[in-house]
């Protein structure tokens, strides 16, 4: 008899354990924090490991989010002008790496279309097209708004085999783009490839006053670019400060400023960030001169 307790107990937790999840699928609507308290129990089972528990969490967040809520915004935009010349196109393409580029007319409310890059290099290196026109490479855009569900956008991504959207706002400005890697980003963290900044360019020079920092640049060289006098007791990177000055995990397009360093986040998911915009305050000249 004694024998057979244990195993009523395992089979009785067993079953609870069934219950739970067949439970919240069974529920409407269904409870997403119930949800990721089992697959927090599962991890600390070790039933799963940890990269599959933030890969759930991450399923669990796409869920909840809107195309606002991961868009490149607006200012961060790579567009080609549909009056520029392949000689101006080029310097641009090697700039950014990219494989798809919006294209604009006069200006980046007014998108043309998507030139994606392959279609450009039968005509760049095909000596037999020596003119060519946009219309032959542009393909339509597809527009969404700020309030498109992300989960329902990838699978937009993936039944009609497009990789890029342009987010529009409620009066029909583009606000932002959003790209599947972006969706995918949210879920299994940053995807690099070879053509993303190494770490020796952790910081990158993108104007007089702008900066563009990598969120693990060691805080003793920023520092030593930046003149800055930030603890390196309160974090080790310049991430870890400007996490702590937000208070929360801070969104893209989020900005803080620390004394006369202002900081907006450029490249973020649900658990860390990746990359910011470090903007100089602008020097302010002694009265009389």
């Amino acid at each position: 008899m004694s024998d057979d307790n244990p195993h009523s107990s395992r089979g009785s937790a067993g079953r609870s354990w069934l219950e739970r999840i067949a439970s919240i699928f069974s529920a409407e609507p269904q409870d997403i924090s119930d949800l990721e308290d089992i697959i927090s129990e599962a991890s600390v089972r070790q039933l799963i490991d940890v990269d599959t528990k933030d890969m759930l969490q991450g399923v669990l967040d796409v869920s909840k989010m809107r195309a606002r809520d991961i868009m490149v915004p607006r200012s961060q935009i790579a567009t080609l002008d549909i009056e520029q010349p392949l000689s101006d196109i080029l310097p641009i393409l090697l700039e950014n790496n990219h494989s798809r580029y919006p294209v604009v007319n006069e200006d980046k409310d007014h998108v043309e279309g998507i030139l994606i890059v392959k279609d450009l290099l039968q005509y760049a290196l095909d000596p037999i097209h020596t003119e060519w026109q946009w219309h032959d490479l542009v393909r339509p855009a597809v527009i969404i708004p700020e309030s498109k569900r992300v989960d329902a956008l990838l699978r937009e991504f993936r039944q009609k085999r497009y990789h890029m959207a342009i987010v529009v706002d409620e009066y029909g400005g583009v606000s932002g783009l959003v790209t599947i890697e972006d969706i995918l980003e949210q879920i299994v963290g940053e995807i690099e490839d070879e053509h993303d900044e190494s770490e020796e360019d952790d910081i990158k020079k993108m104007a007089s006053r702008v900066f563009q920092v990598s969120a693990l640049t060691p805080l003793d060289e920023f520092n030593e670019t930046f003149g800055t006098q930030f603890d390196e007791e309160d974090a080790d990177t310049i991430g870890g400060i400007v996490l702590h000055a937000f208070g929360h995990m801070p969104s893209r397009g989020e900005s803080i400023t620390l004394g006369d360093l202002t900081f907006k986040v450029s490249k973020a998911n649900s658990r860390r960030l990746m990359q910011l915009q470090v903007i100089r305050a602008r020097e302010v000249e002694p009265e009389g001169s």
